[in-house]
């Protein structure tokens, strides 16, 4: 899956719900091998039909995907597509933004915000 703003927003949406949230982080900290749905719903105390839907939103955003096994439907992050958020966010990271032509009409705010952190650290 490539990410794109919308991919992203459809991610973080996904993640933007205290449940799916913890049930993507309960999926996270099991690693590779998964879990089958009833036990994430046990382990978070979510009604089975709660998690599962909760799950199906994770699957549709593209952050988890599943495999049946027996009558068990097990669930584990996809960690291509976490990945690819986490490049997403960070492929900008620090550039900072394109200075105006006319820089003496504008004052930077992360240049008084450097003057202010200039002058507290000289305070200490």
């Amino acid at each position: 899956m490539s990410f794109d703003a919308i991919t992203a927003v459809r991610a973080l949406s996904a993640l933007a719900h205290e449940s799916r949230l913890g049930v993507f982080r309960l999926l996270i900290q099991q690693g590779p091998e998964g879990l089958p749905a009833g036990v994430i719903a046990d382990h978070l105390g979510l009604q089975r039909p709660v998690a599962s839907f909760h799950l199906r939103q994770l699957s549709q955003a593209g952050l988890v995907q599943s495999w049946r096994e027996g009558r068990s439907v097990f669930y584990v992050p996809d960690y291509k597509n976490m990945g690819g958020l986490m490049a997403y966010l960070n492929e900008n990271c620090c550039l900072g933004i394109e200075k105006p032509a006319n820089q003496s009409a504008m004052t930077s705010a992360t240049g008084r915000a450097s003057v202010r952190q200039k002058k507290a650290a000289k305070a200490r």
